[in-house]
């Protein structure tokens, strides 16, 4: 970590729970066009090697419900 991201990080962390929340949410908007050209080739790798598994039956689909239902009471 560069010293400037380490004062940067520790004026964040002096912020309020509010002004975080808010920081963290403009710094995850600003990488929408962040492209990363390895990352989406690994993402396609492993949608590929999912989808063949589910097609020779290694794996079961869930209905997307269940899966939201499970993911938000979780996180509540």
């Amino acid at each position: 970590m560069s010293a400037n991201l380490g004062k940067i990080e520790e004026a964040a962390l002096a912020l309020s729970a509010e002004e975080r929340a808010r920081l963290a949410m403009d710094l995850i908007k600003s990488l929408d066009n962040y492209d990363d050209p390895e990352a989406e080739k690994l993402w396609l790798q492993e949608a590929e090697r999912r989808y063949q598994e589910y097609r020779q039956g290694k794996i079961q689909g869930r209905p997307a419900d269940d899966v939201y239902r499970d993911a938000f009471s979780k996180v509540r």
